[in-house]
């Protein structure tokens, strides 16, 4: 097993210059006036798409120019929208487009993987990057017609870098919604302990550890959002409760003999 650590990693800076106009309408071409017509229909896709030039900013431009201003995507949005002649026009509106992208985010279906060890005792869990980020199961939002095996085999490859689509069970998983958002993980087993793993995407994974399932499990609803040892478990408590008042899954993770925990 192979941890991605994150300690002692410059994350954001305060400090830097503004990207300049010539930089923003290489990213304007780029992510947006070269890709099909259906993808600028709504400012939804129009801001998933100025996402993805976030990303490349930070990941590309940022990296290999230390005096550039490492950006939030609010604020690179808003560059964004002032220096794009096509965005331009909206930029008035950029607050209540900004605020129903933030909202639609929420209602995108999750899919990723529960992946379990080869003695079925310890799971693999993964760590935000920023600062303060809590432990979650690899996952990530669905791309448009994606379906759900697929999304959660691509988004637990770029997580952990581990190719589970011989794995993968259709038929084995768990769901929960979270507010207004499904989040369904599949439980994929068999996955030995000392496998290498190595997130493929920038500033996206901070650690990548196993965690021994007991340990994770909430000893009362007062703690339901951190384990035992206090660890940050905000995105694991719904599922480790599914899995612990589900015969179907407790039997299944815990032997045929298991007693449930609620």
């Amino acid at each position: 097993m192979a941890m991605a650590g994150g300690g002692g990693l410059n994350r954001s800076s305060s400090r830097g210059q503004l990207p300049p106009q010539e930089l923003l309408d290489d990213l304007c071409s780029r992510f947006l006036l070269n890709v099909p017509k259906e993808e600028l229909e709504s400012f939804e896709r129009i801001l998933f798409l100025l996402e993805q030039a976030h990303w490349f900013y930070e990941d590309n431009s940022v990296e290999h120019n230390p005096n550039l201003k490492s950006l939030s995507f609010k604020d690179f949005t808003s560059l964004m929208f002032k220096s794009c002649t096509a965005l331009r026009p909206y930029i008035a509106h950029l607050d209540d487009i900004y605020k129903d992208f933030n909202n639609y985010k929420f209602r995108v279906p999750v899919s990723g993987a529960i992946i379990l060890d080869d003695t079925y005792e310890r799971c693999l869990l993964v760590k935000g990057w920023k600062a303060g980020a809590s432990w979650s199961f690899p996952r990530g939002k669905r791309n448009k017609d994606e379906e759900d095996h697929t999304c959660a085999v691509r988004e637990v490859l770029e997580e952990t870098g581990c190719d589970v689509s011989t794995l993968l069970n259709l038929d084995d998983y768990i769901e929960v919604s979270i507010g207004q958002q499904r989040v369904r993980l599949y439980i994929i087993t068999g996955v030995k302990r000392d496998t290498v793993f190595a997130p493929q995407t920038k500033k996206e994974i901070s650690e990548i550890s196993w965690h021994r399932i007991d340990d994770l499990l909430p000893a009362s609803d007062d703690a339901v959002s951190r384990g035992v040892n206090g660890m940050k478990l905000y995105m694991v408590a719904p599922f480790l409760t599914s899995v612990s008042s589900d015969p179907h899954f407790v039997s299944f993770i815990f032997g045929a003999d298991a007693v449930m925990g609620h």
